[in-house]
């Protein structure tokens, strides 16, 4: 399973885990996301109704965690974070507003297009993500 992410994805990311009340967050995508079958990603509300391209938001690290927007791409065994935030504290919100759901959507079909993605892996500990971004090979 390849795994991406859209930069709204990353910004958000290092934003939360810089704070000291979400620093879990970093390990609970670890934990979720990384060494997964596609059974196994596929939990979650489903935001369409595709069997083979599921948008997909999550909640992470149980009721006070955090919610992830993804979107899984069967065929290619792909999977591209698309937003996250947390569910509480200074920073937490109950949901993204259906106008926003709709923006990541086409933004993430327009990325995946375009190859503005980072492409994400573990560092050799497996604590760390590491975001490499892409290079687009289109001219």
């Amino acid at each position: 399973m390849e795994l991406y992410c859209l930069e709204d994805f990353k910004v958000e990311f290092e934003k939360l885990k810089s704070k000291k009340s979400y620093r879990t967050i970093e390990q609970e995508i670890i934990n979720y996301f990384f060494d997964k079958t596609l059974e196994q990603l596929r939990s979650g509300t489903r935001l369409n109704h595709s069997d083979e391209i599921p948008y997909i938001k999550k909640r992470l690290g149980g009721r006070g965690g955090f919610r992830i927007y993804f979107l899984l791409v069967i065929k290619k065994e792909s999977l591209y974070l698309m937003f996250v935030h947390p569910k509480t504290g200074s920073q937490g919100s109950d949901n993204i507003t259906d106008e926003s759901k709709a923006y990541l959507y086409k933004k993430v079909l327009e990325c995946i297009q375009s190859e503005d993605l980072y492409k994400l892996s573990l560092n050799e500990s497996n604590k760390k993500i590491i975001f490499d971004k892409l290079v687009s090979v289109q001219s």
